[in-house]
């Protein structure tokens, strides 16, 4: 009896370590199972930060043809760039507020864009207050060391900015008047006074201008409310008239052609959509493939290619010479062979 207790107890002990067994081979296999679905897990994940689209603000100062060509080139070049599917474009306008640039630029802050693309002083200067961490790349700016108010700008912002210049050659313009209207003895300068880069351009010009001997005088308004008013002066002061690539002018193109051009006086633009709709010539760049240039930037910085920091302003090589032909018809304005009709 006694050797079948012990017989009966020492086959329990082995059912119960090979049962121990038959649990400890289990456990690697459940542990390789788990980090399986751990590993594909961390692989979905990949793929979602691969597939996420970038996501990038555009803050518009106004509606016109020049802001809004550069807009387009620099959607057209970051989709091409990057593809349609990998970018997101949150496009506010501020209908020519500064005040509501702020609020705009502001809004990307929150949202966390990955870059805010500035179109126009206004913008540039709203979201440059608003963030020194988020890229921002300017677009239609005429003097970054005048938007920024920067003593020491070499070409280079530094920081968080960087972008493009729409700034042509202004000798040359200032030339076209003597060019176009070479009778005339005094001629105005025809701007908004808060726009810095108005300021700037207008500068240049009257030294170019009186350098050659001419009278110049300044008409300044200080809003759309009164761009006729001033327009109107300066008409019945001045032979010619030039204005500058100037936002809110661009905006009133038609009510300075209303006042102006029925008392004869020719207008040199600085810009080829103000040009359109008031002037008789412009030398000009394309703003289409301004923002295409600013595009192909903001695709280096998003894709890591590029320091933002180390990004000079770039700007356009090749302006045009161009012209209004039915108000160059309109005020007898002989148009030399070199100049491009506009389209």
């Amino acid at each position: 009896m006694k050797k079948f207790v012990s017989l009966f107890l020492c086959t329990l002990l082995c059912m119960s370590l090979l049962a121990g067994c038959a649990t400890d081979t289990a456990d690697p296999t459940n542990e390789a199972t788990d980090a399986a679905s751990a590993g594909n897990v961390l692989s979905a994940g990949d793929a979602t930060e691969d597939n996420e689209k970038f996501v990038v603000g555009i803050c518009q100062l106004a509606p016109h043809e020049a802001l809004d060509a550069a807009t387009q080139g620099f959607q057209d070049a970051l989709i091409d760039e990057l593809g349609a599917e990998n970018v997101e474009f949150i496009l506010q306008n501020a209908a020519g507020e500064a005040n509501t640039c702020t609020t705009i630029v502001n809004d990307f802050v929150s949202k966390e864009v990955d870059l805010i693309m500035a179109n126009a002083t206004a913008a540039l200067q709203a979201a440059a207050n608003a963030t020194l961490d988020i890229p921002i790349l300017g677009t239609s700016i005429t003097e970054y060391g005048v938007a920024l108010e920067l003593t020491d700008f070499d070409g280079t912002v530094g920081g968080n900015i960087s972008g493009t210049s729409d700034l042509a050659p202004l000798d040359e313009q200032a030339q076209m008047v003597i060019d176009l209207v070479p009778d005339a003895k005094t001629v105005g300068l025809l701007y908004c006074s808060a726009e810095p880069n108005s300021e700037y351009q207008v500068k240049v010009v009257r030294e170019y201008l009186e350098g050659k001997g001419l009278t110049v005088e300044d008409f300044a308004f200080s809003a759309s409310s009164d761009v006729a008013q001033v327009a109107e002066a300066a008409a019945a002061a001045c032979d010619a008239l030039y204005i500058p690539t100037d936002n809110t002018a661009a905006s009133c193109t038609e009510t300075i052609n209303n006042v102006v051009l029925p008392t004869g006086t020719p207008i040199i633009a600085g810009e080829s959509g103000i040009c359109s709709g008031c002037g008789i010539a412009t030398l000009s760049i394309s703003y289409y493939e301004l923002g295409k240039t600013t595009g192909a930037m903001a695709a280096k910085i998003l894709k890591g290619e590029a320091d933002i920091a180390e990004m000079p302003i770039e700007y356009d090589n090749n302006p045009v010479k161009k012209y209004n032909a039915t108000n160059c018809t309109e005020l007898n304005i002989t148009v030399p062979e070199d100049y491009e009709p506009l389209a």
